[in-house]
Parts: C-alpha cells; sequence; structure tokens
C-alpha cells in the first residue's frame, strides 16, 4: 500500500445515511435484560454487506428470524438480524460483500432494522466502534469463580 494511505477495515452493514433507531446498552450484568447491539434504519430488502472481512460462523434461522455471524481477526465477531443469508457458514467473506438482505419483519423494532452486533471473548460491545462512532465503555469484572454465598 502506498504511503500515506490507509486501508478500510470496518464500514456500515448497510448503505444510505446513519439512522439509529436503538443505541448499544449492554446489562451490569452478562444474565440481566440489555440492548446487546446497535438498530439501524433500513427497509425491508435492502441489502446487508459484511462490516468486515471474515469467515462466516453462522448463517440461518435463529429464534425465529435470520441470522449471519461473522468471525473476523483478533476474536472478534459482528451478527446481523433479522437477515435472509445468501452466504453459508465457512464461507469466506470481504469486506463489503453482499451477506444478505434484511428481512421485513419488525418483530425486534417497531419499523424495519438492521440489529447489528459486535462480541469480542463473549462480552458485547458497540458496533459502533468499528467504524469510530461508538461510545467507549469500560467492561464489568466478572468473576470467574463460582459465586459462593457469605
Amino acid at each position: 500500500m502506498p504511503p500515506g494511505t490507509t486501508a478500510l477495515r470496518w464500514r456500515l452493514p448497510i448503505g444510505g445515511p446513519l439512522r439509529i433507531l436503538r443505541a448499544f446498552s449492554p446489562p451490569s450484568q452478562p444474565w440481566l435484560p440489555g440492548h446487546r447491539g446497535v438498530d439501524l434504519a433500513a427497509a425491508g430488502g435492502d441489502v446487508v454487506r459484511a462490516a468486515g472481512a471474515g469467515v462466516v460462523g453462522y448463517a440461518g434461522p435463529l429464534a425465529g428470524r435470520g441470522v449471519v455471524m461473522i468471525v473476523h481477526a483478533e476474536g472478534l465477531r459482528t451478527t446481523y438480524l433479522p437477515v435472509h443469508p445468501v452466504v453459508r457458514r465457512g464461507q469466506v467473506v470481504r469486506l463489503g460483500e453482499v451477506i444478505g438482505s434484511l428481512e421485513e419483519s419488525t418483530g425486534h423494532c417497531r419499523v424495519p432494522c438492521l440489529h447489528w452486533g459486535l462480541i469480542k471473548q463473549g462480552n458485547y460491545l458497540d458496533a459502533l466502534l468499528l467504524i469510530g462512532l461508538g461510545q467507549v465503555r469500560l467492561l464489568p469484572h466478572w468473576p470467574t469463580a463460582p459465586f459462593t454465598p457469605p
């Protein structure tokens, strides 16, 4: 790569202007309810693209909606739902490659949206961090040993 240029590693998974319908809001403890992704405004049938290069770890139905999960370098995984996948498990995908289309379902949002998630070593992070827009949060420290009441 020529000096002074940078490689694009991440991009939004949908086209058009960025409109966040619901922000990332993790729970204080891993077993509590929270919003473990970011909901992006989109229309049913919109093309969904890989936010980064990787290998498809899952593509198919899960809890009644289509899900795609991509495994990236450095222990990162991105998730996309509800998506009608056009990729299959084990397939290598490039940055921006089409991975599916947004399903018409509005079960997660009041209007069609893409729920985009980011996971690193079992911890949910704000997917917008990948494109430099997420809010940095300190991760809670959860004990690794089983809890023993006093």
